[in-house]
């Protein structure tokens, strides 16, 4: 039998108040989770083989701090050259010539299949493999001459070393990013007549950021720890090679490596600070507009964000708060 249909003016029964379901798993699992953390601190401070009176003292030495800054040198300087090449060798390899194409193809092999470190030791001995660096005309004369050991120096091997590598990676990563652009993006842009540069600066490019920055960011983070690998030039500035070689005088290598952790690890929280916050930008109108709780509940606005159409229509007044409630038993 149909349920009765409220008249107008009558009060309407009150909405049920629904209860979670008890989950004690849970709880009991966050528990055991937490004694197992505080048991890890415990160890760690407690422990007076880690020197933590040392650590603190050499965490702000001014050879480690200035391995700090050559380290961030290295790690953006690298990482700006390599996100250039990445785009050329990435439209390269989705270019129509095929010697483009077999040109980023076999770069990319190359520097992926060999050992970073293998890389940076040949880029050391440059300067023994080719004594003078010339520009002119091939198999004809030399206009410029220069002395490779005065040109690149252990800093620009190691510089150039890490940003040949990393653009390997990262073109495969742009190439993914470009590829997820449906293809009617740019057919039509080019049907109101934009150039080809325009139309990847433009239209490609900008919707492809939402695929290409959290990987590029996971690479940049992996750069920053690379560049400890740079003792292969020999470049002996960066703060894995500062705090070792302190480590090795002071005959406390413990200390001066849990330095070195402590660098890292919060260089990488400002890193994954500034992708979080660029994930964002790049992915605003991918979303649903909502997210979940921070306790696992139900979705959550996001902070300064438009509301959503349904709850634009219940803000204008224009119909009832529940529209289902004369046909709801």
């Amino acid at each position: 039998m149909p349920a009765e249909i409220p008249r107008p003016g009558a009060s309407l029964p009150e909405p049920l108040r629904a209860r979670p379901v008890p989950r004690p798993g849970r709880w009991v699992s966050g528990a055991i989770v937490l004694v197992l953390a505080a048991m890890v601190v415990n160890a760690l401070v407690t422990n007076a083989n880690f020197r933590w009176d040392t650590v603190w003292l050499y965490l702000r030495d001014v050879n480690v701090v200035r391995g700090v800054g050559w380290t961030l040198v290295l790690t953006f300087g690298s990482m700006a050259i390599a996100v250039v090449l990445a785009v050329l060798l990435a439209v390269m390899r989705r270019s129509d010539n095929p010697v483009m194409r077999w040109v980023a193809w076999c770069y990319i092999w190359f520097f992926r299949g060999t050992p970073i470190y293998t890389q940076l030791v040949f880029w050391g001995l440059i300067s023994v493999l080719y004594p003078r660096l010339s520009l002119g005309i091939p198999f004809g004369p030399e206009l410029l001459v220069f002395d490779t050991r005065t040109v690149i120096t252990a800093f620009w091997a190691a510089l150039v070393g890490l940003a040949l590598n990393e653009a390997a990676y990262l073109a495969e990563i742009v190439r993914a990013g470009l590829g997820s652009v449906d293809a009617g993006q740019a057919e039509a842009a080019r049907a109101l007549g934009m150039k080809e540069s325009r139309i990847l600066r433009r239209v490609v490019l900008p919707q492809a950021m939402r695929v290409i920055v959290p990987p590029t960011g996971n690479e940049t983070i992996s750069m920053l720890k690379t560049t400890s690998l740079v003792v292969a030039v020999p470049f002996t500035l960066e703060i894995t090679y500062a705090t070792s070689a302190i480590g090795s005088r002071t005959f406390e290598p413990i200390p001066l490596l849990i330095v070195a952790a402590l660098w890292y690890l919060l260089i990488t929280s400002v890193l994954m600070v500034g992708q979080h916050h660029l994930e964002q930008h790049y992915g605003r109108g991918f979303d649903d507009g909502a997210r979940p709780g921070r306790g696992g509940g139900p979705g959550r606005r996001r902070r300064n964000r438009r509301p959503s159409r349904q709850a634009a229509i219940r803000a204008a007044g224009t119909t009832r708060d529940d529209p289902f409630a004369e046909v709801t038993p």
